[in-house]
């Protein structure tokens, strides 16, 4: 891109995308977010407090990580890792967490509320929170509390609580719809710590600018690991944080190519996916205009994801841009190319992926074998899939239970005291 990127626009838009389309009650208080980020966001003490903590608390620099074995096999290109499963929590949530926070704490605010699908960014906030003696809450769908068992457990010694969903499809997008009432009624002593890059403005803006960490590292990384920045940068897109952290700082580099990974389910053509920039169309859901999963008269359709952090029927603004204009490509990976990646890097380079990071990483197994050896693909691991292991062993017919008297199956966690 020649010209500089200088998008959101003042007004919060990308293009067509993004804005605010919320209700009266939250006007003031995303007026009073955006003032703030404004003063703080190049404010030297904020930014030296920032970097400590994903320094000394996070655990950053992520490292990169040559899949050299696996490169190997494919046949093609090279592939790297950038190695977010690595952060304290076990993903790249954190990074957005610890900022939102250090806002919170300035504005006054001793309450945060969360949503979760997969449990990551509930983790991440219910650490951060008591990081900073916070009160939190969290709202997860209920589909997604029974398939995330160990992350509810996470949240809860952390000190959360944690709220079940049962409207809708019981998943993220409803857990998101509450979280947002809960902020309307609250919005005096409540900090709303959105996980992704989706949401009013200013919030696709400054969880892009959190998360862009990622690609900042990865700009002074490659050149030393390799002797150039990548070809391919691949990263799985839900909501798209993980993805716009490692795209951002790649927008206005030439020669790099960004493709976001999107959870095609049981194949676009089933239905049963969520796939939003493959199979959407623009509409507004949860307070932005963007690529949505909807029905003719505009009505949200219930999404299927093998992987919970990838189950939602909208996409963030920015990715919509990115699509529109070109300089980022789209494509879906199935359920069952996802657990097929996730097996074979466990087994060939020792390293267990979330399932939503194994959908880029099934991507970068096809694309791999189309280029040239040395080519390289740089691939964003979001996160680690710890979290996953119930739902892996379901899938797979494998038995998974955490004693040997309590065989309750892949799906409750164990009711022993």
């Amino acid at each position: 891109m020649n010209k500089p990127y200088e998008f959101p626009d003042a007004t919060g838009h990308f293009g067509p995308y993004g804005g605010t389309f919320v209700s009266e009650t939250l006007v003031h208080a995303l007026e009073e977010l955006k003032s703030v980020y404004a003063h703080y966001q190049n404010d030297p003490e904020f930014l030296a407090e920032f970097e400590s903590e994903l320094k000394h608390f996070v655990g950053r620099p992520s490292p990169i990580y040559h899949a050299k074995r696996w490169s190997d096999l494919v046949g093609g290109a090279q592939i790297y890792f950038k190695r977010e499963d690595l952060n304290h929590t076990g993903a790249h949530k954190v990074n957005n967490c610890i900022g939102q926070a250090m806002l919170a704490k300035r504005m006054g605010k001793p309450r945060v509320i969360a949503e979760t699908g997969a449990g990551q960014h509930g983790v991440a906030t219910a650490t951060v929170a008591a990081r900073y003696g916070m009160k939190c809450v969290v709202y997860m769908g209920q589909e997604d509390v029974a398939r995330q068992a160990q992350n509810v457990f996470r949240m809860k010694l952390l000190g959360a609580e944690v709220i079940p969903v049962t409207s809708g499809s019981k998943t993220l997008k409803d857990a998101l719809n509450e979280a947002m009432r809960d902020w309307v009624t609250n919005v005096e002593d409540t900090f709303y710590i959105i996980g992704t890059v989706a949401g009013p403005h200013p919030y696709p803006m400054l969880v892009r600018d959190f998360q862009s960490v990622i690609g900042r590292e990865c700009i002074q990384q490659m050149p030393t690991m390799v002797g150039k920045q990548p070809d391919y940068v691949l990263a799985c897109v839900g909501g798209g944080s993980n993805a716009m952290g490692i795209f951002h700082p790649y927008l206005n580099v030439d020669g790099v190519k960004l493709v976001g990974v999107e959870a095609a389910g049981e194949g676009i053509e089933t239905g049963k996916h969520a796939a939003s920039l493959s199979a959407g169309t623009p509409g507004v859901l949860h307070g932005n205009r963007t690529y949505l999963l909807q029905s003719d008269d505009g009505q949200i359709i219930e999404t299927h994801s093998v992987s919970a952090g990838l189950d939602y029927p909208g996409v963030g603004p920015e990715h919509a841009w990115l699509k529109d204009s070109g300089r980022a490509e789209y494509v879906g990976i199935t359920d069952a190319e996802a657990l097929e990646a996730f097996h074979q890097c466990c087994r060939i380079e020792g390293i267990i992926p979330a399932l939503e990071s194994s959908h880029a990483l099934a991507h970068a197994a096809k694309l791999a074998k189309t280029l040239p050896k040395d080519k390289v693909i740089l691939v964003n691991l979001s996160g680690r899939g710890d979290k996953d292991m119930h739902t892996v062993a379901r899938l797979s017919g494998a038995e998974f239970y955490c004693h040997p008297d309590c065989k309750t199956g892949a799906e409750m966690a164990c009711n022993k005291k």
